[in-house]
């Protein structure tokens, strides 16, 4: 069902014309459907902050039929904003103080960039736990991804996220570990998901914190839940990705080895770029190497010649396991009071799964 456009966030709009289903409210309202209310704390960062909103709510509004979602975007005013960030944050999105009065049936929280390695030290962390205590009692299931998960881990599970040898950074293969689990309903056995990280929580950490892990790989832990298989649903990776941002991210890296701000230049991002782009790619560090050499103008980075070059191979996965997130939501929410898990259910095993 819809995604409702309850504003005028340009978001709406740009998914509209993606050919997502979007109402205006004037329409939604003669809808004899349920609404679900689902808010996004975003704590990217201002170049990020737009198309956060886009693929979160893209995932959302393509991932279940049975309810007309209603999409709160909010921040933290912790995290530092340039003025036309805060100008948009100010305009379209709303104060956690009005949800915590209103209530929430689901909420989705974002990654973030943070300086240095401990995550207690970050201007974020209080609100951010505040936050999370929050929805822990009042909102039916909380999805956090990448470095929100590795914040409820250190914070309500003492697991502390530790750095790897080098960065995550790719689409790798997963498989499923847990494939009772209504989360992973009709999805695929093996399945690919983009990573972009620094720091890990390993199987180990989620194991010893009495977590259920649904997948995994090679490089870890992607899907876990809480014991009760549904108060939190954590993700170490980015399904939610478009197919470019991978591109986007390597360009950014490229641009700051090209400005000096780095001596090292970034390594492919693995299993994305074919043999094709990768020699397109070879074919332009020397040129942009010998341009700095000499002095010259740096040549422009080459994306028209690989943006259509690159596959998607994650987001039908993606969709399944939000539609089906979407489903719990609907069935172990109370309709009229949006309170967690409906009477006569075992709020610490709702599915009926048994110990972890």
């Amino acid at each position: 069902m819809p995604i409702v456009a309850h504003n005028d966030l340009p978001t709406f709009e740009r998914l509209r014309q993606e050919g997502v289903n979007v109402l205006p409210p004037d329409r939604a309202l003669h809808q004899d459907i349920r609404e679900l209310h689902i808010g996004l704390l975003n704590m990217m960062p201002d170049k990020a902050l737009a198309a956060t909103e886009r693929q979160f709510f893209r995932l959302v509004g393509e991932s279940n039929p049975i309810a007309q979602f209603y999409l709160h975007p909010f921040t933290l005013p912790e995290l530092e904003r340039g003025a036309e960030a805060a100008e948009h944050v100010a305009r379209y999105y709303d104060s956690f103080a009005d949800l915590r009065e209103q209530g929430l049936d689901a909420l989705i929280i974002t990654g973030a960039n943070v300086v240095g390695p401990d995550l207690a030290t970050q201007p974020f962390w209080q609100p951010l736990i505040d936050v999370i205590d929050w929805a822990y009692d009042s909102v039916t299931s909380t999805l956090c991804s990448c470095l929100a998960t590795h914040a409820v881990l250190e914070f309500r599970y003492g697991q502390r996220r530790r750095p790897r040898p080098a960065k995550t950074w790719g689409v790798f293969p997963h498989w499923l570990v847990a494939r009772e689990h209504p989360l992973v309903h009709d999805v695929n056995t093996r399945f690919d998901v983009p990573h972009s990280r620094w720091n890990d929580v390993s199987r180990a950490q989620f194991d010893a914190a009495g977590l259920r892990v649904l997948a995994e790989s090679d490089i870890g832990v992607h899907l876990a839940t809480s014991p009760d298989g549904l108060r939190f649903v954590f993700f170490q990776g980015h399904p939610e990705y478009d197919t470019i941002s991978l591109l986007k991210e390597y360009k950014r890296e490229v641009v700051r080895y090209a400005g000096g701000f780095t001596s090292a230049y970034p390594p492919f991002v693995e299993n994305y770029f074919v043999d094709r782009d990768q020699a397109i790619l070879r074919e332009y560090r020397q040129r942009l190497d010998a341009a700095r050499a000499a002095g010259e103008p740096l040549p422009p980075f080459p994306d028209t010649l690989l943006v259509q070059r690159l596959d998607n191979t994650w987001r039908d996965t993606a969709h399944a396991v939000v539609g089906n997130w979407m489903g719990l939501v609907y069935q172990y929410t109370h309709s009229d009071r949006r309170k967690p898990f409906m009477d006569g259910v075992d709020p610490n095993d709702p599915f009926g799964l048994g110990p972890r």
